[in-house]
């Protein structure tokens, strides 16, 4: 309390004495003190009595010369002063310290048992002054100058004696009778042995117990001794004790009024609960708990001891092994549906979006647990809170991150706790709510959860190394030791003098100072944690008492004193209600696109990204002839439309990777509300799939125009975002199985590295390592990489569905056809004949010729099909045992048959392609032809694709020969969709697709299946099953 505010006071004492006739009395001047002991320090309380008595004094003669003047000027001086007064402190006076300092006016002007018409008016003008309201006021009258009034409010005051006027709540139903009360006008609460009795009284307006005690028992509060008919202020932690007596604690009263206030009582029961983590005997030994709504509840214990674990089984994340959880008689796991939004959570992670403001943290929260509110609802559902939380000027502000702040850290957490009361749950967990805050923003923390107690909830906080204050808030204390041993449960004071006892200290007795009524909650854990010592005076690593033996004394101390408390057969009402999965998928969409479009950095990053690498490739890889750039003539072409493709995995993979690690934390929240996984995920994918459509489009109207690459730009963006997509899904999957930032991008290159070595740009599939080749096919191990598909596609559909070859492509592909089979197999197919006639005739190398028979029959077959021919009768025959002149005439003939037949096909391509050549000419002229052909063919990729530079055109394999000239122009054998590379179409079954949408095809459904992983967890759970199993070897080479 500041200096002007305390002389501000000791005017209106001063006032309020010289309005008496008789003056200043001894026990005026001790009210005087009393009120200065609670606000100065002891060493200038003298110094504000003294100015007490000097304003005093100085009343006194101006009052004693108005009286001269006029009688009536005494009382209008007395009040006029008084409101000046009221009017310069009230603005630096809280309402609870306003209404203190009416209850001390009250006494003062009340010492002389006799309230004078001009000191009641005084009295009432401070009140109306103060903004006290007239109901408190009148009981402020009643509470101090007794209960002769008839208009004060009975039920905010309590009764504490030795009378039994009812029965218990438990006694009653053990009784099968109702509560019994004889006066039901006046709160009571029972305390044997106390003679006299505790009058207490409650304003509500503020939150505040006073009370008194009428008697000759030596009761003490905090240390101190009671003074009868001394108000004294109850506050958090406050215990009232005495001879013979079982001690009264704040809790106890302030339930009293709080069963009113409370519409719905809750108990949340906990019996014989047990927890243990796989291969390991940490977790949470037999617990049990019995606890009524309206009580803050604490939990402490040194790190590791399993305090968060312990919430974590309380809220229903980690199932038991032993025991059930209840919410007035509803099993928690058995009843999932009905206790739903009962129970709330706040871990110590941060839950915040970082790069949406305050107001949207809460509103998007709001409209994923209120699915029956209006808007109009939501809206005052989150400003009410913005209020209540004290952050309603700080709503526009952007959260950010701890490193880059915008809000305190204690806003922050203020913030995640508010995302939990939004939904007003009965039960409220909450890990370590004033973990890395000051000790003011612990305190504005813990005032904020001690205010839902008020409300009727259950609120249970995990704390560690709690201040006096705050811990003298909790109603009750849970103390737990290591490896998940509960050693403590009951009042946090009481803690203090059962560890001491249990540890035959002197001074067991002593909870507290006795001058400041400060308590020390380190002293416990430094006496549970009591290292023994060694014969040089030094301690040892082990304890004097261990754990185990810790829950000995808790199960024969405590445990078996523990009584459940009666539970209702029903539940409070919640308006916790999830949205539909549409409706969380649309709100899902609108939070990730908000958080997207505030951070201007990923926005600048992810949309000029892609462009600048068109740029960069588009750059290095325009080559030019005599300085003039002709797209025909490029050599570089090829890299690019290989590079482009890599660029769109890589992108695909940068934007994606961190999507969801990064809301981890919020994910376990929502799971906990049991939010669709599927909506959430498919939010994220859409989002993805909508920048990585942006990025592919810029990436390819940059890159096309740099390059000019004419006609095929939906045919590249088509390509380039399929694999963008694809590469999201990867992303994603690494995103949700990996726990660190740091492993996902080291991920990312060994992703990325076989996808350029596999790709079949690089290193052709023939060069590969014998190990994994396939000279017939793309190998396997390609068939993996999604660069080798959309590569290919970007290749086959660059070459063939140009401009220029597509009038040229079908033409083309018959005359390489036929001249393949002219020209180099059948050719072949003859020569192996020959050797095989010699063989036979001068009968050497069986073996081999056994082989080039088997080799005939295998390409006479394949030709006669190819060509829509019968089989001559005597290919059978071709085998060591039956070849004769006879059998090699007649192979001869049909060879001569297919030649001629491949001869007239390559004439009719040919003439063909010439009449489509003169047609082109006829329209542009030969030198528009040329500069046509230039424009889209580029003849780095036609090479490429037709393996100009390959010299074998064909090869022996498995008795086949297998044509290495013109791919391009190649149909496939294999009825299952596998080719040879750049092969224009594929086959599947009977029927031939063309290469482009089949390998689209192929990477979308990759795409889907990713997505399923995704879904299922698949990466995640395979990571847990290894850490198992790690574990489980490391527990056995232990043993």
């Amino acid at each position: 309390m500041g200096e002007s505010i305390l002389n501000a006071l000791m005017h209106l004492f001063a006032i309020v004495a010289n309005a008496k006739e008789e003056g200043i009395s001894g026990k005026g001047k001790r009210i005087v003190e009393s009120f200065l002991s609670r606000y100065v320090k002891a060493e200038i309380q003298d110094e504000y009595l003294h100015l007490f008595e000097n304003y005093s004094e100085f009343y006194k003669r101006e009052m004693e010369y108005q009286t001269m003047a006029h009688s009536r000027q005494t009382d209008i001086l007395s009040l006029t002063e008084a409101s000046k007064v009221c009017t310069k402190i009230k603005a630096e006076l809280v309402q609870e310290e306003r209404l203190i300092v009416l209850m001390r006016l009250l006494e003062f002007v009340y010492e002389d048992k006799v309230v004078s018409e001009s000191e009641f008016e005084f009295i009432s003008i401070v009140a109306e002054n103060f903004k006290i309201p007239r109901s408190e006021f009148i009981n402020c009258l009643a509470f101090v100058w007794g209960d002769t009034l008839d208009e004060f409010d009975k039920s905010k005051f309590l009764i504490i004696d030795n009378k039994v006027t009812e029965w218990s709540d438990n006694l009653s139903w053990f009784m099968k009778k109702e509560p019994k009360k004889v006066d039901s006008d006046y709160k009571h609460l029972y305390c044997e042995n106390l003679y006299g009795r505790i009058i207490v009284m409650y304003a509500q307006s503020v939150n505040l117990l006073v009370f008194k005690y009428e008697g000759e028992l030596n009761l003490y509060l905090e240390g101190n001794k009671i003074i009868s008919e001394k108000t004294y202020q109850l506050s958090n932690g406050s215990i009232i004790k005495g001879p013979n007596i079982r001690s009264i604690y704040y809790s106890d009263i302030a339930g009293q009024f709080l069963k009113e206030e409370s519409q719905e009582k809750i108990i949340f029961t906990a019996k014989d609960i047990e927890f243990k983590f796989r291969n390991s005997n940490n977790g949470i030994h037999k617990f049990n708990i019995s606890e009524e709504s309206g009580q803050l509840i604490g939990i402490m214990g040194g790190s590791g001891v399993g305090k968060s674990t312990l919430l974590n089984v309380l809220n229903g994340n980690l199932t038991l092994n032993n025991g059930e959880i209840r919410i007035n008689d509803f099993d928690i796991h058995r009843n999932r549906v009905a206790v739903q939004g009962l129970i709330g959570f706040v871990p110590q992670d941060d839950l915040l979006i970082e790069e949406l403001s305050v107001f949207q943290n809460l509103y998007y929260n709001a409209k994923l647990c209120f699915k029956d509110f209006s808007e109009i609802q939501i809206l005052k559902t989150v400003l009410k809170m913005l209020q209540d939380l004290g952050l309603y000027e700080a709503r526009d502000l952007k959260v950010g991150n701890p490193l880059n702040k915008f809000i305190s850290g204690g806003q922050r957490k203020r913030l995640n706790i508010g995302l939990e009361l939004m939904r007003e749950p009965a039960i409220l967990l909450v890990d370590e709510p004033t973990s890395g805050l000051s000790s003011t923003d612990s305190e504005m923390v813990m005032n904020l959860l001690k205010q839902q107690t008020l409300k009727g909830k259950l609120v249970v906080a995990n704390i560690h190394q709690p201040s006096s204050d705050i811990f003298k808030m909790f109603d009750k204390l849970w103390i737990l030791d290591r490896g998940g041993y509960p050693i403590y449960n009951g009042n946090p004071i009481d803690a203090i003098v059962y560890f001491k006892t249990q540890n035959s200290q002197v001074n067991a007795s002593e909870s507290e100072c006795v001058t400041c009524g400060n308590v020390n909650p380190d002293q416990i854990l430094q006496i549970v944690e009591t290292k023994l010592i060694d014969d040089q005076g030094k301690p040892t690593r082990d304890r004097r008492v261990l754990p185990s033996e810790w829950y000995e004394k808790y199960q024969d101390n405590i445990e078996s004193n523990h009584l459940p408390l009666r539970a209702d057969k029903k539940l409070p009402q919640s308006d916790f209600k999830i949205p539909g999965r549409i409706k969380q998928f649309s709100i899902f969409w609108i939070r990730n696109v908000l958080s997207k479009l505030t951070n201007k950095q990923y926005l600048i990053i992810n949309l000029f990204e892609a462009p600048l690498l068109a740029i960069i490739l588009g750059y290095f890889t325009k080559y030019t002839t005599n300085g003039a750039y002709v797209f025909g003539e490029n050599k570089n072409f090829p890299v690019f439309l290989f590079m482009a493709v890599v660029v769109s995995m890589f992108l695909g993979l940068t934007v994606s990777a961190e999507e969801i690690i990064r809301d981890k934390k919020l994910l376990q929240r929502e799971k906990f509300l049991n939010l669709c996984r599927i909506s959430y995920l498919t939010s994220k994918i859409m989002f993805l799939f909508v920048l990585s459509a942006i990025q592919s489009i810029t990436f390819v109207i940059l890159g096309n125009f740099i390059l000019d690459i004419e006609g095929m730009t939906l045919t590249y963006w088509l390509v380039l975002f399929t694999t963008a997509c694809f590469s999201n899904l990867v992303g994603l999957n690494i995103s949700a199985g990996l726990n660190s930032v740091i492993t996902i991008y080291i991920l990312i290159p060994l992703i990325l590295v076989p996808q350029l070595l596999l790709g079949g740009a690089m290193i052709k599939f023939d060069d590969l390592h014998y190990g994994v080749t396939d000279k017939v096919y793309v190998p396997i191990v390609g068939d993996f990489m999604t660069t080798r598909w959309t590569y290919e596609a970007l290749a086959v559909a660059q070459f063939k569905n140009n401009e220029f070859e597509k009038h040229f492509f079908e033409n083309e592909k018959g005359i390489s056809d036929a001249s393949f089979k002219t020209s180099f197999l059948i050719p072949k197919i003859e020569s192996i004949l020959l050797n095989c006639e010699r063989s036979v005739e001068f009968e050497k190398d069986v073996e081999k010729t056994g082989s080039h028979f088997e080799m005939l029959r295998n390409e006479i077959t394949k030709l006669a099909e190819d060509a829509g021919m019968d089989i001559f009768p005597e290919l059978e025959q071709l085998n060591m045992n039956d070849f004769s002149l006879n059998v090699a005439e007649q192979t001869k003939s049909f060879l001569d048959q297919v030649e001629l037949y491949y001869m007239g096909m390559s004439s009719e391509s040919g003439y063909k392609k010439d009449f489509e050549y003169s047609r082109l000419v006829d329209s542009l002229g030969r030198d528009g032809v040329y500069e046509f052909k230039q424009k889209y063919h580029n003849q780095a990729l036609a090479d490429l694709v037709l393996n100009r530079t390959e010299v074998n055109k064909m090869i022996e394999i498995d008795y086949k020969l297998i044509q290495k000239k013109d791919p391009i122009f190649m149909s496939p054998d294999s009825k299952f969709g596998r080719s040879h590379f750049y092969s224009h179409v594929k086959r599947v079954g009977p029927f031939y697709v063309d290469t482009y949408w089949f390998n689209l095809a192929v990477v979308w459904l990759g795409t889907i299946f990713l997505f399923f992983t995704l879904w299922a967890d698949i990466l995640r759970k395979m990571m847990n099953y290894f850490e198992s199993i790690k574990l489980v070897r490391r527990e056995k080479r232990r043993k």
